[in-house]
């Protein structure tokens, strides 16, 4: 089992440096999205960031061995590219439909859509600290939802389907990320990385219109580029938060990136309001996404939460 470093001042400024670059993703996204389509923005995004990987591993000579993956090497990877492509090409068409901040806070059900496949393929516990936060995590979402929960019910409008394409990116997330959880004991993080992210690439290149980079203005380009390198830098940096904290608490720290999104469209919005527009969310919507990104904080701590009260009792009880 993988033991971290104990540097948890430095693996907590990584993780809230990865949760403040995801923050701002779709805020920058949304811009690029003007003019080209999802398919090419993501194709984009993948092929700079597996460059980049690439060429620093073949520098290092850390490419990675084909011979390592075994039988189902190739099933695993497979599984992963399909999982990762969708989740890319998905959450950029329904974040075409919705704003920056209701995008980045539908998303979080992603990780607990995979902490629901673990209990499964896995055989990992649920535990009563993690039921407890994904109830908070609906509550807060019918709160966030209030001003439009009927028309989620009843009608398939672009909010609608806007949710739903969301939805449906981080379910197909969850395949990407149970591949990638078991390509990790064969490569390390960096490998992973690029070969999922050029085989990405490589299977969605009939369908890209790279032509479409010449219409961006320079700032679209601008943060075009900062899309790629966010995509990069990002995972990064989270990669290696894992090295130097427990997995739990970088995970509670990055539920804080709706939040992080939220307070940058509010900051865009003020400074740039020909380009951005802010949110259109009441007060009660607000306290939602504040219960939603306490509700994944208690799913990824849960079992901590647990584990440490127990071990309180025992103590007391040995007093």
């Amino acid at each position: 089992m993988h033991v971290s470093s104990g540097r948890w001042v430095y693996g907590m400024f990584l993780a809230l440096l990865t949760a403040f670059l995801w923050g701002i993703l779709p805020i920058k996204l949304k811009q690029v999205l003007q003019v080209m389509d999802p398919i090419t923005v993501t194709w984009f995004r993948l092929t700079v960031s597996g460059g980049c990987l690439f060429i620093y591993l073949a520098t290092t000579k850390r490419l990675p061995s084909r011979k390592l993956l075994g039988p189902k090497g190739g099933w695993l990877v497979l599984m992963a590219v399909l999982g990762l492509v969708g989740n890319y090409v998905l959450y950029l068409m329904g974040l075409n439909l919705l704003s920056p901040g209701t995008a980045q806070l539908v998303v979080q059900m992603g990780p607990i859509m995979l902490l629901i496949a673990s209990l499964f393929v896995f055989k990992e516990r649920f535990s009563i600290g993690q039921g407890i936060g994904l109830a908070v995590l609906l509550i807060g979402f019918t709160l966030f939802f209030n001003q439009r929960l009927a028309e989620l019910l009843t009608s398939l409008s672009d909010y609608t389907a806007g949710v739903l394409l969301v939805l449906l990116a981080s379910t197909v997330w969850t395949f990407y990320a149970l591949g990638q959880k078991q390509l990790l004991t064969v490569w390390n993080s960096l490998q992973v990385m690029m070969v999922i992210y050029l085989f990405c690439a490589l299977l969605l290149t009939p369908w890209v219109h790279p032509l479409e980079a010449l219409e961006l203005s320079p700032l679209q380009g601008w943060l075009l580029l900062a899309c790629c390198m966010n995509t990069l830098i990002a995972y990064g940096a989270f990669a290696e938060a894992l090295a130097h904290w427990e997995a739990s608490r970088v995970s509670a720290t990055l539920a804080i990136t709706p939040l992080v999104t939220f307070g940058a469209v509010a900051i865009a919005a003020w400074t740039w309001p020909d380009y951005v527009h802010a949110e259109q969310i009441n007060g009660l919507g607000y306290g939602g996404a504040v219960l939603v990104v306490l509700g994944s904080a208690l799913v990824a701590l849960g079992p901590s939460l647990i584990a440490g009260l127990k071990a309180r009792r025992a103590k007391l009880l040995v007093g």
